[in-house]
C-alpha cells in the first residue's frame, strides 16, 4: 500500500475520529466485495496502533442500502445485555424489519440507554451496503454517543483522492453552506439535462457532513463533504433526469416525474428503469423524495461511485426512500442517491426573496 494511502488510514483514527488508546472501536464490513473486505481488514490492522481494543467484524450482505444490519452486528456494537433485553421484549426483530411502532422505538431507546456504557465508542463501517440510514446507526450516535464513520462502496483509490481533502477548509465550507441554506424555506433545482424540481424545507435543518467525527455522537461519511437535509414530505414537484446510476453512466437518460413528494412515473429505454420501477412498486415509501445533498469536497472527482460522486464540490444529489435518521418521517429499507452535475440551486425565503447558491455548479459567494 502506498505511503499516502497509509497516511489516509492513519488520519481516519487521528484526524477524522480522534481515537484514544482506551476506546473500543468496531470495524465493520460484509462479504459482498472482497476488495472492500480487504481494505476494511487493513484499516482494522492499522487501528491497533491507535487503540488497544479494536474488533474486526464481517457479516453477510443485507442486500440493499438502508436495510438494518443483522442481530450479530447489533451484538458487536451495543453489547450482550442490550441485545438480550431487546430480544426478550420482542423489539429487535421489529426494528430490524423496520416495523417498530413509535411506542416500541421509545421502549427500545430506554433499553439501549440503560446499557449505553456497554456500546463501542466508535464505528468504522465499510459494508458494501450502507448503514447510514438505519436505526442501528442512529441510536448508536444519538443514545450511546458513539462516533460513526460510514464508508459503503469505499475503494483503494479514495485513499489517495477524496480522503486527501483539507479537512479544516472543507469543514468551514460545508458549515457555511448549511448556515446559508437554513435561512431559507424553499429550494429550486434545475440543470441543463431537463431536471427541474422544487420543494419546501420548512421546519427542516441542513446538516453538515464534514468528516470530523471527534465529538460524542457525531456521524459522517468518509470520504466526506456535503450539506444535506430531508425535504418536507409531500412538497416536491417536478422531474429529475438521471444520467448516472450509483456506479455507472447510464446508456441513455432516465426521467422520474415527481408529484406531491413522490415518484409517480419512470421513463426511459435504459435497463435501469426496470430496477427503479421494481423498487418503487415494492413499497410506496420507497418513492419518497428523501434527501437533498450539496457536495463540498474539492478533492472528490469520480462520477462512477456514489460514495465519492455525491461529495464532488458543486454537485447536488437527490435521494429516494428513507429519511427517518436525519430529520424526516419516512422509514423504509431503501435509500438511494443520484448525483446531478452543474446544477443551478436557488433558495427562496418565506417572503419570496430569491438567492442563487449554485450557478451551473459554481458556488456563489456565501456572504449574507
Amino acid at each position: 500500500m502506498k505511503k499516502e494511502s497509509v497516511q489516509s488510514i492513519d488520519n481516519i483514527y487521528k484526524i477524522n475520529l480522534g481515537i484514544k488508546k482506551n476506546e473500543r472501536v468496531l470495524v465493520l464490513t460484509d462479504t459482498k466485495d472482497k476488495k472492500l473486505e480487504k481494505i476494511a481488514k487493513a484499516i482494522s490492522i492499522r487501528g491497533s496502533r491507535f487503540t488497544k481494543n479494536i474488533n474486526f467484524f464481517v457479516f453477510n450482505p443485507t442486500g440493499y442500502h438502508g436495510i438494518e444490519p443483522p442481530e450479530e452486528v447489533w451484538l458487536a456494537a451495543y453489547g450482550e445485555e442490550t441485545v438480550k433485553e431487546l430480544k426478550a421484549k420482542g423489539l429487535l426483530q421489529q426494528i430490524i424489519a423496520k416495523k417498530a411502532t413509535k411506542s416500541q422505538l421509545k421502549t427500545a431507546e430506554e433499553t439501549i440507554n440503560k446499557y449505553r456504557k456497554d456500546s463501542v465508542h466508535a464505528v468504522i463501517a465499510l459494508p458494501y451496503y450502507s448503514t447510514s440510514h438505519t436505526r442501528f446507526r442512529d441510536m448508536l450516535n444519538r443514545i450511546c454517543g458513539a462516533r460513526y464513520a460510514s464508508m459503503p462502496l469505499f475503494d483503494q483509490k479514495m485513499l489517495s483522492g477524496a480522503m486527501r481533502a483539507n479537512w479544516k477548509k472543507m469543514l468551514e465550507r460545508t458549515k457555511g453552506i448549511s448556515r446559508t441554506v437554513n435561512r431559507y424555506e424553499t429550494v429550486e433545482i434545475e440543470s441543463g439535462n431537463g431536471t427541474f424540481i422544487s420543494f419546501s424545507k420548512k421546519g427542516r435543518k441542513a446538516l453538515s457532513d464534514t468528516g470530523i467525527i471527534t465529538k460524542r455522537g457525531e456521524f459522517s461519511n468518509l470520504p466526506a463533504g456535503e450539506s444535506f437535509l430531508a425535504p418536507l414530505e409531500g412538497t416536491a414537484q417536478g422531474r429529475i433526469v438521471l444520467e448516472w446510476a450509483p456506479t455507472r453512466k447510464l446508456k441513455s437518460p432516465v426521467t422520474i416525474h415527481i408529484e406531491k413528494g413522490m415518484a409517480v412515473k419512470v421513463e426511459g429505454r435504459e435497463e435501469y428503469v426496470k430496477f427503479l420501477r421494481k423498487k418503487f412498486n415494492e413499497q410506496k415509501e420507497n418513492r419518497n423524495i428523501a434527501e437533498l445533498g450539496i457536495g463540498t469536497n474539492d478533492k472528490a472527482t469520480r462520477p462512477d461511485n456514489i460514495l465519492e460522486s455525491e461529495k464532488i464540490f458543486g454537485t447536488i444529489h437527490i435521494a429516494f426512500g428513507d429519511n427517518s435518521s436525519f430529520g424526516g418521517v419516512v422509514s423504509t429499507s431503501f435509500h438511494q442517491d443520484f448525483v446531478f452535475f452543474q446544477p443551478t440551486l436557488t433558495l427562496i425565503s418565506a417572503k419570496g426573496r430569491r438567492r442563487v447558491l449554485l450557478n451551473k455548479g459554481k458556488l456563489v459567494a456565501l456572504r449574507s
